[in-house]
């Protein structure tokens, strides 16, 4: 990753590390490079989450944008996903989405998406960093800046959401009459869209965190925060419920019975139903590192392939793509249903378990249960953004990460890793007993934040 660019976009604390300065030039930059060799006025969508920096951000891109001679369209509050979406379906040039996602409110993003709607490659990501850093933010004389007609404008797009609710309703099913679903909205994105798309689809719904006030994104609700959901679940008597985070690109679930279904366990249910289906294409599930042992255990019983790649949507996507798989996500929720989305959609991943649901007739808590989960802990080290990538660099941490892997090199696996977008390295250990493993974590990230804070 580079300077600003992490796994997930530019990320940073909104007016502080991400300035209307800063989202202007990235405005300009994204739409030079991405547009630099059209021969007609670009048009990029502008869409945010319910963030109460999204408004000054926002303004300050489609400035950026328009001072090229791009038009931008303004979307409004639509999930992430529905850029992707929208993007192809308007036949526009690019879509940028404003949102920092499952983060706190303090917090805002800039993710970029092409034509195609897929998140920029790593070199795209460099050429526009690049001008930014050469210029220092400043100043960017390789852009040309139009004058008179030349100008681009700024338009708004009043039927996105409804839209983007259409194209969900006709994706997976229509009849959900006799379910009865919860939701937690995390303040975000989809606090208009998921319960409008299933209550359409006949299902009975209740709705919670769905009043954003531009501060409350994410707080004590979403999918960063599953005991919300599991409460109001057990209020409701809900067949399922689903969270999703800040900008709806994930979604986690919880059965009947108040129990967590993770990002592996919606992979091995959505999975296994189109393996049955003759729809997995490959009969190939993509995963990533942090991808729990029991989902490797769980394709092999059913003659599945996993495939596992580097934490991130970015990694996963381009696997499939890569090898035309059609199914891949991460043990956040973050799943790439790729024949109907070109990146994770949180409601859209709701609605296909909801098919698995109707197709066999189980309830959540039967479908859960094909996936035995391994104990599994992840611990926080929190570190300088600066040195967080060095951690191998020093010697007491190697040898206590050496020391663990040949502790679970038969009964688990150790994994250590680097956040793209936080200051963080993250410490992930899987085994048999629990209460070692917790300790075994929790020794691991003291000793990393020791050096590395």
């Amino acid at each position: 990753m580079g300077i600003l660019f992490g796994t997930d976009g530019i990320r940073g604390v909104a007016n502080t590390d991400l300035t209307c300065q800063l989202a202007y030039n990235v405005g300009r930059a994204g739409a030079y490079v991405l547009t630099k060799e059209m021969n007609h006025a670009p048009r990029i969508l502008v869409a945010k989450d319910t963030r109460i920096s999204g408004d000054m951000l926002g303004m300050s891109i489609a400035s950026g944008i328009c001072s090229v001679g791009a038009h931008a369209i303004f979307a409004g509050v639509i999930p992430t996903p529905a850029v992707a979406h929208l993007v192809r379906e308007y036949k526009l040039d690019a879509g940028i989405m404003i949102s920092a996602s499952h983060n706190p409110v303090e917090y805002n993003g800039i993710k970029f998406f092409n034509s195609e709607g897929y998140k920029l490659r790593d070199s795209l990501e460099a050429e526009i960093e690049e001008l930014l850093v050469n210029s220092l933010f400043n100043n960017i004389t390789e852009i040309p800046l139009p004058t008179g007609e030349e100008i681009g404008k700024a338009s708004y797009r009043k039927s996105a959401l409804t839209d983007y609710e259409n194209y969900l309703k006709s994706a997976v099913m229509d009849d959900l009459t006799g379910i009865k679903i919860a939701l937690d909205c995390a303040n975000g994105a989809s606090y208009k869209a998921a319960p409008n798309v299933f209550r359409d689809l006949g299902a009975e719904v209740f709705v919670t965190a769905n009043e954003p006030d531009g501060t409350n994104i994410n707080k004590n609700c979403g999918s960063t925060c599953i005991d919300n959901l599991k409460r109001f679940v057990e209020e409701t008597g809900a067949d399922v419920g689903f969270a999703f985070d800040g900008d709806a690109d994930r979604c986690l679930c919880v059965d009947e019975e108040g129990n967590e279904i993770d990002g592996d366990k919606i992979l091995a249910i959505c999975g296994l139903n189109m393996k049955i289906k003759g729809t997995l294409k490959k009969d190939t599930v993509v995963g990533t590192v942090m991808s729990n042992l029991g989902l490797d255990i769980m394709t092999r019983e059913h003659d599945m392939l996993l495939v596992k790649t580097a934490v991130g949507d970015r990694y996963v996507l381009e696997e499939m793509l890569k090898n035309g798989y059609n199914l891949g996500g991460e043990q956040s929720g973050h799943i790439i249903f790729l024949d109907k989305n070109s990146t994770g959609d949180g409601i859209l991943t709701a609605l296909n378990i909801l098919q698995v649901m109707k197709d066999t007739g189980k309830k959540m808590s039967q479908l859960g249960g094909l996936m035995k989960v391994l104990p599994q802990v992840l611990v926080n080290a929190t570190v300088s953004n600066i040195k967080k990538n060095t951690f191998m660099e020093y010697k007491e941490i190697r040898r206590a990460i050496r020391n663990l892997e040949a502790k679970y090199e038969d009964t688990g696996r150790v994994l250590i890793r680097t956040s793209g977008t936080e200051p963080l390295v993250r410490v992930m250990i899987e085994g048999e007993n629990i209460a070692e493993i917790e300790k075994d974590a929790r020794d691991l990230a003291q000793i990393i934040e020791t050096f590395l804070s």
